[in-house]
């Protein structure tokens, strides 16, 4: 066999991989579909799978404060950075949120219910960014804090409440 004719065997075998990581379900996502769909529909009395809300997008904020003479910004100048997630990579960041960092935020006694918008969207304020394991503490030179908005299809807090509780997120009773 060739040196061409490898790199090319193993150039589609890498391909064939990243087709296979991209179709596995995440977690969260299979959880939404066998357990939180029925019980919503149950509990709230919803006839239609399509009447249960849903995780639309999550929206991730981060404040900066500092000097940056590449892009002519002076210090005290308000600036940040902001993330949207969806799909596959919105499920995966919502797991990682509700099972490994909001149980590692100090003197955690649950999230407060009053945080929802009116329309079934929900907002948290995280002080830490080390609460995720990802971040490497060694590597962080200054803690700073991010806002997390979990933006639902529920036309009310209610609905809200009820799918993000399903889904186990921790709210105080």
């Amino acid at each position: 066999m060739s040196k061409a004719t490898e790199k090319a065997t193993e150039k589609t075998a890498e391909k064939t991989a990243e087709k296979t990581a991209e179709k596995t379900t995440p977690r969260m996502l299979d959880k939404y579909r066998k357990q939180v769909i029925p019980a919503l529909m149950e509990k709230h009395g919803l006839k239609n799978r399509m009447q249960v809300p849903k995780l639309e997008k999550i929206v991730i904020n981060i404040g900066i404060g500092k000097a940056i003479s590449n892009f002519k910004l002076r210090q005290g100048v308000a600036i940040g950075c902001k993330v949207t997630l969806r799909g596959s990579r919105m499920y995966e960041f919502f797991d990682r949120l509700v099972s490994v960092a909001i149980p590692r935020i100090r003197d955690f006694r649950g999230l407060p219910r009053k945080s929802f918008d009116g329309e079934g969207n929900y907002s948290m304020g995280i002080k830490e960014q080390i609460v995720f394991l990802e971040v490497d503490r060694d590597k962080v030179s200054q803690v700073s804090g991010l806002d997390v908005c979990i933006c639902t299809s529920a036309p009310t807090n209610e609905l809200g409440l009820s799918l993000l509780q399903e889904m186990g997120m921790p709210f105080r009773k």
